[in-house]
């Protein structure tokens, strides 16, 4: 009976602590995975439609979805808040002169800087990635220090997936931004339109997304730290 019992009591052992490591993985990986989580509003109230967690598998993007994309960051009830910063500093700075000054100025520059993030939007959201195959979407790295993510998340404005899932030249951002700012033209005094304001614009459109990129990707970081949810 002695010798029986031995082996069912080294048995019960290595059971136990064969299932422990794994009971640790689980659990060691779980806040890991949490912790990249992004959610779809920042704040709940700026729109984060477009940012995807680092674990998340997706399928690629239809044309009607991103065609959703563009219009929910577009029309999305936040959608105002960005314009008229800009709005803002444009008349303080007297960037047009042709709009003056007074709430009326602030209007002028406040529905020019609406229309010029509406245009921008669709250009690299819908328009160029559906014509080019990318995937308009914002993976976010997840690890790594801060100058790591922070220098990847710089670099999407120009490297970007395509919707077969390899990394191609951001064409839909470069080439997108440039068009909404070429675009404006259209609806700008004649005495702005010109080159240099034009390539100003563009310079503008693609910084603008930069540091949205950047905040991106350590907005679930910044919503741990505030509000001690990761999810």
């Amino acid at each position: 009976m002695l010798a029986t019992d031995a082996p069912t009591g080294t048995m019960d052992s290595s059971s136990s602590n064969q299932s422990a490591p794994a009971q640790q993985t689980s659990t060691s990986a779980a806040p890991a995975e949490e912790q990249i989580r992004q959610t779809k509003r920042i704040l709940g109230i700026i729109p984060n439609f477009r940012a995807v967690s680092t674990s998340q598998v997706l399928p690629p993007q239809s044309p009607k979805e991103k065609f959703i994309t563009a219009t929910e960051d577009s029309f999305d009830y936040s959608a105002v808040l960005l314009p008229a910063v800009l709005a803002g500093y444009s008349q303080a700075t007297n960037a047009t002169p042709e709009f003056h000054q007074g709430a009326a100025g602030y209007g002028r520059y406040l529905w020019h800087s609406y229309v010029d993030q509406a245009v921008e939007n669709y250009a690299v959201e819908f328009v160029v990635p559906v014509i080019t195959h990318q995937d308009n979407r914002y993976y976010t790295l997840g690890k790594g220090g801060f100058f790591k993510r922070t220098g990847y998340a710089l670099s999407r404005v120009v490297i970007t997936r395509a919707d077969n899932g390899t990394e191609t030249f951001n064409t839909s951002e470069v080439i997108g931004a440039g068009a909404a700012a070429g675009i404006s033209n259209l609806y700008y005094p004649s005495g702005e339109r010109t080159f240099g304001n034009t390539g100003e614009k563009w310079g503008l459109n693609v910084g603008v997304d930069a540091a949205t990129f950047v905040f991106k990707e350590f907005w679930p970081d910044i919503n741990n730290a505030i509000f001690h949810t990761k999810d």
